[in-house]
């Protein structure tokens, strides 16, 4: 009889988390799984028992870095010493680039041997592209999301790296026209720094755009954990918000929604694969606003990416302005063929998630870490 694979598993936010889980449940189907690693609500739902709480490492921008400083260093050498502890057959780091480096980093420096996956290509090519051959001795493979990364990748001397799609296409829409009236959605991230930049203008936003005819109410999907916290502060708003927290409730909220505003982030390929008009956002911290000015503003939603073009509005401010993103939602919502130009591009980037390139086709990511694993 073949021994469980032993798989430590680690997801640094929710949204890893959900590709954590993902990729656990691929697994089973194929193999009996021992699982150890850190993760949240979704890892959980697969039957891991967390080393500690996920929520440690979700920080975004320096100001909230450096507060949780001595305890991320912390969590570095915990992570590490329990993997070299457990001797699992195959690591494999979801996201959380950084933390996952310096994880890798020092089982390195541990003298462990097996292999280290990263899932989630890092982006190399947004900024800093000589990072890519800095990962090379520290990963076995790199399973990207994005189409395009096995290419950029090889040719910056990264690690093997194959793309591998997103769970997100599991809820891809087939929306072929737009909404006429329907709810706004609102995503205003899920790190404690980007929901306290981020709420507050959201809540202008909604104000001016509160007696609007193409507006049917306003839903704020959320993780559970963060559920009570968002009906607290969007309890005195001037409209009614309703905060959703159940995953199996988008895929319906999605098809009958007008618009969205979501910050940058995953959240915007799951609107794009919903096929849902959007406006994306994000309200940076001052050391995230030099660094951007730095690196050339380069282009931050996932959409526009991977299109390779400037479908969607980006508002990447440092300074909180409610009036822009009033107007772009505004020229979204009086304007029919601008959401049709969206739905119709979103449908290519869907063909293109689905298939990926010709060099580099899409893969099950479970059959590249079985890739890896001598048991089978």
């Amino acid at each position: 009889m073949t021994s469980p694979l032993k798989l430590f598993i680690l997801a640094g936010e929710p949204s890893g988390d959900r590709i954590a889980a993902d990729l656990v449940a691929r697994l089973r189907q194929r193999v009996t799984l021992s699982l150890s690693g850190v993760g949240g609500d979704e890892l959980a739902a697969q039957g891991l028992a967390s080393l500690y709480p996920m929520g440690d490492l979700s920080v975004m921008g320096i100001s909230d870095v450096l507060k949780r400083l001595p305890l991320l260093l912390w969590r570095v050498e915990q992570t590490a010493r329990a993997i070299r502890a457990g001797r699992p057959d195959i690591v494999v780091l979801v996201d959380a680039q950084d933390f996952s480096k310096l994880v890798a980093k020092r089982l390195k420096g541990l003298g462990h041997v097996g292999p280290v996956i990263l899932y989630g290509a890092p982006t190399v090519w947004a900024r800093a592209p000589e990072r890519a051959a800095k990962l090379t001795p520290l990963f076995d493979e790199v399973l990207a999301v994005l189409p395009f990364e096995p290419a950029v990748m090889a040719k910056l001397n990264g690690p093997p790296t194959s793309y591998v799609g997103h769970p997100a296409l599991a809820e891809v829409l087939e929306r072929m026209a737009p909404v006429e009236r329907g709810p706004l959605i609102l995503l205003p991230g899920s790190r404690d720094g980007e929901l306290r930049r981020h709420l507050p203008l959201f809540r202008e936003v909604v104000a001016a755009l509160a007696d609007h005819p193409a507006i049917n109410g306003v839903v704020i999907p959320t993780l559970p954990a963060l559920a009570e916290r968002i009906e607290a502060t969007v309890a005195d708003w001037p409209v009614k918000v309703s905060v959703v927290s159940a995953r199996a409730d988008r895929r319906a909220l999605y098809g009958k929604a007008v618009v969205a505003l979501s910050v940058a982030g995953t959240a915007t390929l799951e609107l794009a694969l919903a096929r849902l008009p959007m406006v994306v956002s994000y309200v940076m911290d001052s050391h995230q606003a030099r660094v951007f000015d730095k690196i050339g503003r380069p282009v931050v939603s996932l959409p526009n990416i991977i299109l390779g073009r400037p479908q969607v509005t980006e508002l990447v401010q440092s300074q909180p302005d409610a009036k822009a993103m009033v107007a772009s939602l505004l020229d979204l919502l009086d304007n029919k063929k601008a959401r049709q130009d969206q739905i119709a591009a979103f449908g290519e980037l869907a063909q293109l998630m689905e298939s990926g390139t010709a060099d580099a086709p899409r893969q099950d990511p479970a059959d590249r870490v079985l890739s890896h694993w001598t048991g089978v």
